[in-house]
Parts: structure tokens; sequence; C-alpha cells
């Protein structure tokens, strides 16, 4: 299936951009790799939130078709990775996303505070659960699910198993501030030196986005013929690691991205029993130089590759920090309704690892059409989606103080969750609605 003219149109409709402000700190990305190995297993992850954690509730609303409950908790994000949330978080709650790591800082305060929520949720005699979200909301529902220890129906809507491809080559990869990130790619060596030494996954995926992008060539003329319809942040996925541990087949002819056509770049592969590493370096190259040899601020480094090398680059923490495939898997996959559009070209599905593949005996439902008209004229489907899985869910045991709840009456007690990250207090606000 093609992608959506309706999603690119709206793309253009927007004028924001992202990551203005560029990668994050290098020390903050470090960070967050390190604390992403911990809250990406669920039986590590158990420890992390009491069940009593303390959740204050300022006032309920009693409606003739719902309770609202208002209140605020601490986000357990700042006791366990002090200082990483931004402190602009509230005011940013609107706006874009400044820098790429704030990304990961939501996934990860989310996956906390979502642990907090349903342990209150459960407390408060609301049991058993469900999860459900639109796009990001949808991704962000699905890795709190991997992270809770019991069976939970899960309905993400118009999201997918990685945020790598949104950025790279999805609509949303032409909002990308791609001269910030690139600049400051080529300045700061960390990312290159250090930082790249991190990932520890970028999956087959990796290698099916080369096998889709990356053409093998003798000469230099045309080898980019193939790409010269493709938006600006289509790239490939190198520098990454494999866990499949399989056999990578590469050499000498491997084209990168974006105006690179004056460099065929050198390969090397290693293969052990645990990983692939496919790190590939543009030869001949020297950060400190032009192309005539003379030598220029940093700033103005301008080095042919540079845009293709920042794709990777993105492609390859993105999938370290959001891959599903980096995370543990949801205990029942059976209660999982995935719902998606078939031309979605905020979500491409190209070249990646599907759902199915990561979360064997989930559904996948698909619809015509592409981002924007499934969220503005199938919102039915999405709620029909959410009794089929809830009603999967009527077997699962409760010691719920309101009573075992059936699959009809979960539906009419459904809670919708909003929560805004702070370093300091969380607002809670749960509303039960009659469906």
């Amino acid at each position: 299936m093609g992608a959506s003219r309706l999603d690119a149109f709206y793309r253009r409709l927007l004028l924001g951009k992202l990551f203005i402000g560029g990668w994050g700190r290098p020390e903050d990305l470090k960070r967050i790799f390190e604390f992403r190995k911990i809250i990406a297993d669920r039986e590590r992850c158990k420890s992390l939130v009491a069940k009593d954690y303390p959740v204050h509730i300022d006032k309920t609303e009693a409606h003739t078709d719902c309770f609202i409950h208002d209140g605020v908790f601490t986000s357990p994000l700042e006791h366990l990775v002090p200082g990483i949330l931004p402190t602009e978080a509230v005011k940013a709650r609107r706006s874009c996303l400044k820098n790429v790591s704030d990304l990961f800082v939501m996934g990860g305060a989310l996956i906390l505070e979502s642990s907090v929520l349903l342990h209150w949720l459960e407390t408060e005699g609301y049991s058993p659960v469900g999860m459900t979200g639109i796009s990001m909301g949808g991704y962000m529902s699905s890795l709190a699910a991997t992270n809770w220890p019991k069976p939970i129906p899960l309905i993400p809507c118009l999201s997918w198993s990685t945020a790598s491809s949104v950025f790279t080559t999805g609509v949303l990869s032409k909002a990308v501030n791609w001269s910030e990130l690139e600049k400051q790619y080529a300045i700061n060596s960390v990312y290159e030196e250090e930082i790249v030494k991190l990932l520890e996954y970028c999956g087959a995926d990796s290698f099916r986005m080369a096998q889709e992008f990356v053409k093998p060539s003798s000469g230099r003329g045309d080898s980019f013929d193939h790409l010269r319809d493709q938006p600006r942040g289509d790239g490939v996925s190198m520098g990454c690691y494999s866990r499949a541990g399989g056999k990578a087949a590469t050499g000498p002819g491997l084209w990168l991205g974006e105006g690179v056509a004056a460099h065929e770049l050198d390969t090397s592969l290693s293969v052990d029993n645990a990983k692939t590493r496919f790190d590939p370096s543009p030869s001949g190259f020297q950060a400190n130089k032009s192309l005539t040899g003379k030598k220029e601020d940093s700033a103005e480094i301008r080095r042919p590759s540079l845009h293709g090398e920042s794709i990777s680059f993105m492609k390859g923490v993105m999938d370290e920090c959001t891959h599903m495939a980096n995370f543990s898997v949801p205990v029942d996959t059976s209660l999982i309704i995935v719902v998606q559009a078939k031309e979605d070209a905020y979500i491409p599905r190209a070249g990646v690892l599907s759902l199915q593949e990561i979360w064997p005996g989930c559904e996948v439902r698909y619809l015509n059409g592409g981002h924007i008209s499934a969220y503005l004229f199938k919102q039915n489907v999405f709620r029909l989606s959410m009794m089929h899985s809830t009603d999967s869910a009527g077997s699962i045991p409760t010691s719920s103080s309101r009573g075992s709840v059936d699959a009809l009456t979960l539906l009419r007690q459904q809670l919708a969750l909003r929560v805004c990250v702070r370093p300091c207090a969380t607002p809670l606000s749960a509303c039960r609605r009659e469906m």
C-alpha cells in the first residue's frame, strides 16, 4: 500500500520543528541507556515501584456518568534517575519535543508512572484494567503494558514497534531539525565515539532497511536514482547491533543516505553468538578538514556523508530506547489487539519488525486509509477493539474489593488516565465513564 496523501498534506500544515535543541546532553543519553536496561526487564523492575506508592487525591467529583479524581504523585523516575526530568516539562505539555533525549525520558517516566496508577487502581478496586492510546499514546500504552507483571488488555491504535521509522522515514522526518542534529553530531565526537558503543539493539530491522535502501553498486554515477523520490529522512541503519545473531552479507559497494555519492563506505562486520555489529566509516575522511583540504572551524564542518550518518545515529538511538523487542513481552499477548492504518505515513511499517513477530499471539487489525483519516473517522473501530479485548479479559482472576468485573461492566467503568510528567509532582486525573 502507498502512503496517505492526506497524512503528507496535514503534515505540511504544521509549522513546528522537532528536536530544535538537538540530541540532548551526551551524559543524559548515557544515563538513559543504562537505565533502559533495567526498566526494559519486567522482573528487575518489579521492586522499583511499590504497590502502596503514595498517591494523594485532592478531590473526587461524582457526576451522573462518571467519577473524577484529581490528585498528585511524585514521578518515580525523579527518585531513580535524579535530575533527568526536564524542568520545563510542565510548560512543554503542548509543544514539540525539544531534544531527542526528551522522548526517551518521557517513555521511562511513563512506564513507572503507569505502574503507580495501575497499583492505585487495583487498590481502589478497579480490576482488571486495560490500557489504550492513539498514535504516540498507543505506543506509550504498549510500553506500560510490557512492564506490568499481570495479564492486561492492551489496544494500541495507530502505533507500531519502534519510533525509529517515525523520525527517519515517516512524514514527521521532515519536521526534524536535521541541520542542528548534524551540526552537533559533527562537532561533538562523543556521539560517534562513545554513545554509539552503548547501543545494544537495532535488530533485524537494520538489515531489512539496508536491503530496502542500500543497493550494491560498482560505479558512482547512478547509485542514488532509486532514492531521489524518497523523503529527506530516508536512510539506512548502520553502526548497530542485531540480537538475531544471524549472518549478514556485506561488501565494498554499499552506499549510505543522501548526498554520499562521492564517498563509498568501507565496511567491517564482526559476528559472535550474541550480536552482530555493522560499523561503517567513510574512507579517507578527516573530520577537521573540508573537501578542499583546508582546516575549517568545527561549526562549519560539512562532510558529504553527514546527513546519512545522522540518520543512522538517529535510528540507532531510537531503536535502543523505543524498540518493543528491547522490552519484555506482555504477560498475555492474546489480550492485545493492535489497530493500524494500511496507508499510515506517520508510522511506516516497511523494513521494521512487526508486532506479531515481537508479540506472538497478538492480533493486528488494519484499517483502510492513513493516520489522519483513521483518527478522524475510525474511532468506532477503536472502541470496538477495546470491547473485544476487554471481553477476553473477563476470565482474568481478580481480588477486587468491588467484586468480579465482567467484560461489559469493565467497559462501563473504564478508567481514562491523563498524566503530565513533572519532576516533583504528577497530577492524576482519572474518570470512570459510562460507555
